[in-house]
């Protein structure tokens, strides 16, 4: 195999103890499956399968591809942050991130992608994701890096993407980095090390790591900037309107995945059209007024109604 390389028990653990965090993960199909390179949640007996130290060999030597989550849902803590770009100026964008990063004094990892690339983030300890997420997207902002979001396809996406999860919840895998993709049929590397993975993983260990102390000195003060927080809520319990009218409700289209804080969590409809969110929890709707919903993918109300087959009407009053 033209991929196989050679991943010693030492380079195996010590990728282990950088990037992962949990031990659920995703794997990618392989070709010849028809979505190659797509992931599934790999189960046992109906839970998930932990990640094992020869699964993290086999991947590192090409047999297979897995993806990693950030967030663990026991301490609401991540080992990295990882910013995701695959658009025309994603490179130049990400540049742009490591350069202000390292006036902080933050040493980020430039990985290689099939599209664009990927800038990580290491901890010298698991940090609260809220905290990572709230510097990441205030630093975007402020060098007017655009973030992926409704309205706006091309943006980076940072990893995680939940500030907190719930106990049988993942948030978004990212691809584990020195793997090879299935689809490409290719392996990215690091910036800035040889191309072999002692070589790699040396690089990656020598990188100054952001203490919890820093990371707070980082967000004192700072919130998520607002066009990232989601939508406020009206408290008041939903009641339909009194005239009677038909009403379009979201609820009796989908089925909800799970239930978190304020909210119901389901697979988005215009998303599954397209192919994505296969681990169907991109579209928020309140409990509280079920006609509000959101897809956090970007999808539109539009969008997400034409999917169902029940198209907004040009006529109709909001």
């Amino acid at each position: 195999m033209k991929h196989r390389l050679q991943a010693s028990p030492e380079i195996v653990r010590a990728y282990r103890d950088l990037f992962v965090n949990r031990l659920a993960h995703t794997l990618q199909f392989r070709p010849p499956h028809p979505e190659a390179g797509r992931y599934y949640r790999p189960l046992r007996d109906g839970k998930p399968v932990p990640l094992s130290l020869d699964t993290i060999r086999r991947h590192l030597e090409g047999d297979l591809t897995f993806g990693l989550y950030a967030i663990n849902p026991k301490t609401q803590r991540c080992r990295w942050v990882a910013i995701d770009a695959d658009y025309d100026t994603a490179l130049e964008d990400l540049l742009t991130l490591q350069w202000e990063l390292r006036k902080d004094g933050v040493e980020a990892a430039l990985e290689r992608s099939r599209r664009g690339g990927h800038l990580w983030i290491f901890f010298a300890e698991p940090l609260l994701a809220r905290d990572c997420r709230v510097y990441i997207y205030n630093l975007a902002v402020r060098l007017k890096v655009p973030v992926k979001r409704g309205g706006l396809a091309d943006g980076i996406e940072i990893f995680p993407k939940q500030d907190t999860l719930g106990p049988n919840e993942f948030g978004n895998a990212l691809r584990g980095p020195l793997g090879v993709h299935q689809a490409a049929q290719k392996r990215y590397w690091f910036y800035s090390a040889d191309y072999t993975f002692a070589d790699q993983m040396g690089y990656l260990a020598r990188l100054k790591k952001i203490t919890a102390a820093e990371m707070q000195s980082f967000v004192r003060g700072l919130e998520m900037p607002s066009e990232f927080q989601p939508p406020k809520i009206d408290p008041r319990p939903y009641r339909p309107p009194a005239d009677g009218r038909n009403e379009f409700r979201i609820l009796d289209h989908v089925k909800v995945r799970r239930r978190r804080g304020r909210d119901y969590w389901t697979q988005c409809p215009s998303c599954a059209q397209q192919g994505r969110d296969k681990c169907g929890d991109n579209l928020a709707i309140s409990i509280s007024k079920p006609t509000m919903y959101k897809c956090w993918a970007g999808c539109s109300a539009a969008m997400i109604r034409a999917a169902l087959g029940f198209p907004i009407r040009r006529s109709a009053t909001r």
